[in-house]
């Protein structure tokens, strides 16, 4: 009997990465003149693992509905439902040198989706009442990642005054929300192994907004910039030091949590670098690009290896029985 597989929302930070760490090779051929094919296949790869979870969360949400209103409920699944609006607004920047209309279109769907999810769910937040251990990273996703990266996509299409305010939005929203997930750190219980992974997001708001603000700006790199870089290049390294720790839960996609962060780390370093900055960063900039590859490649290879051991388990519910081919009467109900 046919089925569906039951993909969690969770699944669009592959996306994120890909589309990241073609974004840096194409960064990488203006900069430093390396090949633009390989920027070209990874973002080309991106773009269909997107179509792919597009069309399976769609099917999710059509025909096994009651798994999609839970996930959307659970205290930590909930926020990465917001990646599928975020996904979408990185493929629409991806394919702008292709097509303008295409990539406006794909654009102001993934911010509304973004913006809607944001809206629904930190209203939910704001009723209170969250358990202390639910308190994870991934409170960044709707408001924070989803504002830094419709900022960064509006400028990238020319609306970088529209970019600015989502910039804002994506700031003070981080600042606030930092606050509260470091008081459940420092005093809260130790987070169990299963959701240790999810801290790989703490490393995206300073990067991201790093990213989207020199965006939506065009002079070269001020110290709000390089702020932002360097308290990201400290996320870096107490993620580093936590490793350890956080890899007692065994390889599963929740590693893909780092993945944006890894590649908007290097990203805002190259950007700086092609606007003229000779300064520290210019040294860290081809370490950081190294970097993004490395950890991008070992996610890809843990995801491979569990798909094909079998170790990449989904939840599947059975498709309903097509009519038999030769026209005849479908079998009797009970």
């Amino acid at each position: 009997m046919r089925s569906l597989p039951l993909v969690p929302a969770s699944f669009f930070g592959i996306v994120l990465g890909l589309v990241g760490l073609g974004g840096g090779w194409r960064l990488a051929h203006r900069v430093w003149g390396l090949p633009a094919a390989v920027g070209e296949v990874l973002l080309a790869l991106g773009t269909l693992v997107w179509a792919v979870l597009v069309l399976l969360y769609a099917a999710k949400w059509m025909l096994a509905r009651d798994a999609a209103l839970a996930e959307i409920a659970h205290p930590v699944q909930c926020c990465f439902a917001g990646l599928s609006g975020v996904a979408t607004m990185l493929v629409a920047a991806a394919l702008l040198p292709l097509s303008h209309a295409a990539a406006v279109v794909l654009y102001a769907a993934g911010a509304a989706v973004t913006l809607a999810f944001a809206l629904w769910r930190s209203g939910q937040l704001w009723h209170g009442e969250r358990e202390a251990g639910a308190t994870t990273a991934i409170l960044y996703l709707p408001a924070v990642a989803g504002s830094f990266v419709t900022g960064t996509c509006a400028a990238a299409l020319g609306y970088a005054d529209w970019g600015q305010l989502a910039f804002g939005a994506g700031l003070f929203s981080w600042l606030a929300i930092e606050s509260v997930l470091l008081h459940r750190l420092y005093h809260g219980p130790a987070m169990p192994a299963p959701l240790r992974p999810t801290l790989g997001i703490q490393l995206a708001p300073p990067v991201v907004g790093a990213v989207c603000y020199l965006s939506v700006t065009s002079r070269p790199p001020d110290v709000l910039a390089h702020a932002l870089l360097g308290y990201g290049l400290l996320q870096a390294l107490l993620l580093l030091r936590l490793l350890p720790w956080i890899r007692e839960q065994p390889f599963t996609p929740a590693y893909w949590a780092f993945s944006f962060g890894v590649t908007a780390l290097a990203n805002a370093a190259l950007i700086m670098v092609g606007r003229g900055d000779g300064s520290a960063v210019a040294t860290l900039a081809p370490l950081l690009f190294l970097g993004s590859n490395v950890a991008i490649g070992l996610l890809a290879a843990g995801t491979l290896a569990l798909l094909f051991r079998g170790g990449l388990k989904l939840e599947r519910r059975p498709l309903a029985t097509p009519f038999p081919a030769d026209g005849g009467t479908p079998p009797a109900r009970p």
